[in-house]
């Protein structure tokens, strides 16, 4: 199929209906909310063919009417927002349009018809949405949106300027130990946006399952402190918190195939066998809870937050700096060692030392992550065990056999 010929005709033709959609959406405004639009359905069509205009006679050589046509709509937009300021009316969103469409005529002859397109048909749907986007802004939470912002631009910032090499006999590489921050900050805050978004709407089973992306062991910790202060809450407290350490291997999982997918033949069925285990043992529990407090996981914090993000950082760094030591000193059982250390709390930092292409290499490594993700869901079962004495018993069997089976994995090749 040959490509369109945008000739000068057809140039004039996109100015004219850019400018007329733009028009027929203010005057739709306008009749909708009964008030008074800066322009409708004849100006915005009349200002887009005078950008053309200026833009034809700018081609011809007669340079100074591109300028001097923008200043003479910038100066009627000025005089629009005065008099609609003096009339007790606020906002300059007719008056920024009314420029943008002059530009919009102006692109259609001098620049790729489809930049012209875009911005006339983006600018229209803003228009035409104001009320839902400001709708969507009344629910941001402006704290998170806060952090968000900060975190980017920090990122932003920070990423490009540090040096991508390594230092030290330890091979810290200050660029890598940044992007893999951002990696798993990001993994985090999709399970923490969902469950500040569907926590207060579905069980506590789904929130399990959302709060496990974020981190599990703080997610039954937090179900833990749930089944204390309601007892009769306690079985689907538990089936919840068993959901979470079940995503914990496909966060994992998700983690060695972004970072490392060389671990992935030795990795993927274990983690997925040890998955499909932990949602097995969730079965059974009685699931008549329905809702849950807004609050109900309180110590899920945004990862997306400056603190956590450096903090888990600087985790990473002595990790990364103490696997290799007692590996130089202790061999693989010093890792090992090392390894059902750290399962007492989140043990993402040192997997992701272990899977680093500058970490271990072999059987060692998939052995050390087996061995952090046992003594991490141990530690699981005895936090929820203490917290919830109602269901002790089914606690300790539950999360008895999900230990159990990674045994036979540490020595299978």
């Amino acid at each position: 199929m040959n490509a369109i010929e945008w000739t000068l005709e057809l140039r004039f033709a996109v100015a004219l209906a850019l400018g007329f959609l733009v028009g027929l959406e203010r005057e739709s405004t306008k009749v909708e909310h009964r008030g008074v639009v800066f322009g409708g359905v004849r100006t915005y069509p009349i200002i887009s063919l005078y950008g053309f205009g200026c833009a034809w006679l700018y081609r011809s050589g007669v340079a100074f009417m591109l300028p001097i046509g923008l200043a003479s709509v910038s100066v009627l937009a000025a005089i629009a927002y005065i008099t609609k300021i003096k009339a007790g009316r606020y906002g300059f969103t007719s008056e920024a349009s009314l420029l943008l469409t002059f530009i919009v005529g102006a692109l259609a002859l001098l620049a790729d018809v489809w930049i012209a397109m875009a911005l006339g048909i983006v600018d229209t749907m803003l228009l035409s949405e104001k009320a839902e986007l400001e709708t969507y802004v009344d629910r941001v939470n402006k704290v998170e949106f806060l952090a968000v912002v900060k975190f980017l631009l920090v990122t932003l910032i920070v990423l490009p300027v540090i040096p991508n090499q390594e230092y030290t006999q330890f091979h810290l590489n200050p660029t890598r130990i940044w992007q893999i921050v951002i990696l798993v900050s990001t993994i985090g805050f999709v399970g923490y946006f969902l469950s500040k978004k569907f926590g207060n709407k579905v069980g506590l089973w789904l929130s399990g399952i959302l709060g496990g992306i974020v981190s599990s062991t703080a997610t039954t910790l937090a179900l833990g402190r749930i089944a204390q202060r309601s007892p009769d809450r306690s079985k689907i407290a538990l089936q919840a918190s068993v959901l979470a350490s079940s995503v914990m291997y496909i966060r994992i999982l998700v983690l060695i195939l972004v970072l490392n997918p060389a671990y992935l033949p030795a990795m993927w069925w274990r983690l997925t066998m040890l998955a499909f285990i932990g949602v097995a043992l969730s079965f059974g529990a009685k699931s008549g809870e329905e809702g849950i407090d807004e609050s109900a996981l309180p110590n899920l914090h945004n990862p997306f937050e400056i603190r956590p993000a450096v903090v888990f950082g600087l985790l990473f760094v002595i990790l990364t700096i103490a696997t290799e030591l007692i590996q130089q000193g202790m061999g693989s059982t010093g890792v090992l060692a090392l390894s059902a250390v750290v399962g007492v709390t989140d043990i993402d930092p040192f997997i992701l030392t272990l899977i680093n292409p500058s970490g271990g290499q072999g059987q060692i490594v998939a052995r050390a992550i087996i061995v952090a993700m046992l003594s991490n869901v141990v530690a699981k079962g005895i936090y929820f065990a203490v917290l919830a004495p109602g269901v002790r018993r089914e606690t300790a069997w539950k999360y008895a056999v999900l230990a159990v089976c990674h045994v036979p994995l540490l020595f299978i090749p």
